[in-house]
């Protein structure tokens, strides 16, 4: 099946980029060893009061679950601080790069990219609200247009097709990441109005970004399970010496360690690729008022946007430039 991307060059800007891999790894390690110590606190309290209660065993397994819970709370509270530093930095350098500019190295392309963001978002809040809209946009579009039941109809085999679904889905994970990249790239001044225009640049091509992104999938997920296999030896040797903690937590925290290292490493590969293939074969194109009307009739939050993009700036919003214009 042929691709509309190069892993040369998608790992060409991952070299470019050490630095703010490296930024990223320093997030998700941190993010896993709060886990780590937050569910072995709960896990050592928990150990304490089963004994009281004659179930030690029980008592720590719980108490490391209610330990994963709390730190699962908190990673919910920062994952505005993630979005705005960590991946929409990111995709800045890699928007200038893929635009042949010059971007500094070690820690100063991380202010580099700060200072991006900030150019485009002046608060972490804007850009947030705007990333769960066009998330919800593309769920409601993919769950109509994207359905293997609809492109392949296999009766009485629902079990294929939800699994078949499942992998659509998890193949299209970055494609608001990729959206984000296209503001980048326009130097948009109207937020809403030019994820207006890229979402039906997405949607009147969607059977390419499929096409894809399901190879990708297989690619990145196949990677992660990887990682998930070559953690999960150590893991359970670092839950042994939380109290009564083994069984479920193993496989938790082993999890939990694959999902660090897939979001730190091995997720930029999957989103600079697709941020390819949408420059590619968009390129050229303006928005098909067809697919516009589509996308309004299948998800309310577009109409949203749509209104916020109408609304920005007191007035009508400008269309975002072409992006093969480039810069």
């Amino acid at each position: 099946m042929n691709k509309d991307f190069s892993f040369g060059k998608v790992l060409g800007l991952m070299r470019q980029t050490a630095p703010f891999l490296v930024f990223r790894f320093l997030i998700y390690f941190g993010i896993t060893v709060g886990f780590v110590l937050i569910t072995g606190t709960g896990a050592g309290i928990g150990y304490g009061m089963g004994r009281i209660a004659d179930n030690a065993a029980a008592g720590g397994m719980w108490g490391g679950l209610i330990g994963f819970g709390i730190a699962g709370a908190v990673m919910y509270l920062i994952r505005e601080y993630l979005l705005y530093i960590v991946k929409a930095g990111h995709i800045a350098v890699l928007v200038e790069l893929a635009d042949g500019n010059e971007i500094p190295g070690g820690k100063n392309q991380i202010d580099y990219a700060r200072g991006k963001v900030q150019e485009r978002f002046a608060e972490s809040s804007v850009l947030f609200g705007l990333d769960q809209l066009i998330k919800g946009i593309l769920r409601a579009f993919n769950r109509v247009f994207l359905s293997i039941a609809t492109l392949i109809p296999v009766p009485g085999a629902k079990g294929l097709v939800r699994f078949l679904n499942t992998i659509i889905n998890l193949s299209l994970t970055y494609l608001d990441e990729v959206i984000l990249a296209y503001l980048m790239k326009t130097r948009a001044t109207n937020p809403w109005k030019s994820s207006q225009t890229a979402l039906i640049l997405y949607a009147q091509n969607y059977q390419s970004f499929l096409k894809n992104a399901v190879w990708l999938a297989f690619f990145i997920w196949g990677l992660t399970f990887l990682v998930f296999l070559l953690v999960l030896g150590p893991v359970a040797l670092l839950v042994g010496l939380f109290p009564g903690a083994a069984g479920p937590l193993t496989l938790v925290l082993a999890l939990v360690f694959a999902w660090g290292i897939k979001q730190a490493v091995i997720e930029p590969i999957g989103m600079t690729a697709l941020m390819q293939v949408f420059f590619k074969v968009t390129e050229g194109q303006t928005p098909n008022p067809e697919w516009e009307a589509k996308l309004d009739n299948v998800s309310g939050k577009f109409r949203e946007l749509k209104s916020k993009a109408s609304a920005w700036g007191g007035g009508a919003a400008p269309d975002a430039p072409d992006p093969a214009s480039g810069s």
